[in-house]
């Protein structure tokens, strides 16, 4: 179990600084937004820094933060779900890239996507402002009860 778990951990820390140290070689001193999830409110940046122990060497420096909403619900689109009180992050789930980007090979053009797990469903935490999210809810007029559906978040679902 430890061997298997090791290995694991020794397969993210390799991949991950394969994505960060590819990134980062062209942007020295500035810290580089990595990650920027908005549907687990997480955003992770980099950047290199002197290291402590010998000045003449970089070190890449990650910092992870993260904003943990206390009122969430476990189902972010019904306000009468119960609170959410477990949070996973997995840096993989974070880093991963879905949108697709054409790569030329051989002369032709294809659409390749960076990740193998875009088709799972992503579990939020908060709302994602750039999609409209709604609920319906029981309406009373004049003794009459009427389920209409509201926008829980009016901006992304309404035009300008």
């Amino acid at each position: 179990m430890k061997s298997s778990l090791l290995l694991w951990v020794a397969l993210a820390v390799s991949l991950e600084f394969v994505l960060v140290a590819g990134t980062l070689l062209d942007y020295e001193g500035e810290e580089r937004v990595l990650v920027n999830n908005k549907c687990k409110c997480t955003t992770v940046t980099s950047r290199l820094v002197p290291s402590k122990e010998n000045p003449d060497e970089e070190i890449l420096e990650r910092n992870i933060r993260i904003t943990v909403p206390l009122r969430s619900r476990q189902n972010i689109s019904d306000p009468t779900s119960p609170l959410r009180t477990t949070f996973v992050y997995r840096m993989a789930e974070l880093c991963k890239k879905c949108d697709p980007v054409e790569v030329e090979l051989g002369g032709e053009i294809y659409e390749a996507q960076q990740s193998t797990s875009c088709n799972e469903p992503e579990t939020c935490y908060t709302y994602n402002r750039d999609k409209c999210y709604t609920t319906t809810f029981p309406f009373i007029y004049h003794g009459e009860t009427k389920h209409i559906q509201a926008a829980l978040t009016p901006a992304s679902c309404y035009a300008d």
